[in-house]
């Protein structure tokens, strides 16, 4: 789905696009507060509020600057009460595209040189090991049962972390513990969760080119370096290749499969 699309998907589901369905006439007349409903002042201009919060949602990804912000804000004013427009937006779809791209990139860069600090202070913590993947684990509670090969199935309760400490998923997030094939996630789980004996816990900070690179979603930025909290509680099926449990499954999740880019 491209940059554009998601955009005009977030402006199109608001409403906010559909100009010929509102004509200027209408729109400066604006809606009475019987056709709105008997809503509050205050509370009408919250609801109107939430309407600017959801939209920069969509716009999240342009990283506007405030002239650049006051320059959405003209046109969106002329879109959305018909006034004419200066530009036409066909010609300039492939420019937004464009921007979207060379900006999101500029994002994700900015984001790996800052995620490298972090692994370099991962490293540095008491009994951490960096890899030659470039992953950092550590060892928080050792264990005493076997550790799992790649092609095991495993039961975990995990954590996840962004470099600014905000949880983006968590087992205790889906209520139960999340059962998966060792082999079916990010490199830096599988290689990871090796390392660890069931019934240990252990952090690992994973690098974005063992995470999710510079795919972005919902939760996790572009080149994010992540970190995990896991708590191996047991090998469920040693040596197997079967799916993921249907329930509190990292695939369900959103987090953990490695062919998830989009959560």
């Amino acid at each position: 789905m491209t940059a554009v699309y998601k955009l005009c998907t977030t402006l199109l589901v608001l409403g906010l696009l559909a100009v010929p369905a509102c004509s200027a006439q209408d729109s400066d007349q604006g809606m009475t507060s019987d056709e709105s409903g008997d809503m509050a002042a205050g509370d009408q201009h919250d609801t109107f509020y939430a309407l600017g919060v959801a939209m920069s949602q969509g716009l999240a990804q342009f990283h506007l600057s405030a002239d650049e912000l006051a320059a959405v804000q003209e046109g969106l004013k002329d879109g959305v009460l018909g006034n004419d427009t200066k530009v036409d937006l066909q010609e300039y779809a492939p420019k937004l595209q464009a921007m979207a791209q060379e900006r999101a990139q500029a994002a994700a860069k900015m984001e790996r040189e800052a995620g490298d600090k972090v692994i370099e202070e991962a490293a540095a913590e008491d009994g951490a090991v960096k890899t030659e993947s470039g992953m950092v684990y550590q060892i928080l509670e050792p264990g005493d049962g076997p550790s799992p090969k790649a092609t095991d199935t495993v039961k975990v309760n995990y954590k996840g972390t962004l470099r600014d400490g905000t949880v983006f998923d968590s087992s205790e997030a889906h209520g139960q513990p999340a059962t998966f094939p060792l082999n079916q996630v990010i490199p830096c789980w599988t290689e990871g969760v090796q390392q660890m004996h069931v019934g240990g816990k252990a952090k690992l900070t994973c690098p974005p080119d063992l995470a999710y690179g510079d795919r972005p979603n919902a939760s996790i930025p572009a080149g994010s370096t992540l970190t995990f909290e896991v708590e191996l509680l047991d090998i469920v099926d040693q040596g197997g290749d079967k799916p993921m449990d249907d329930s509190g499954s990292m695939d369900e999740s959103g987090s953990m499969d490695e062919s998830n880019g989009e959560g």
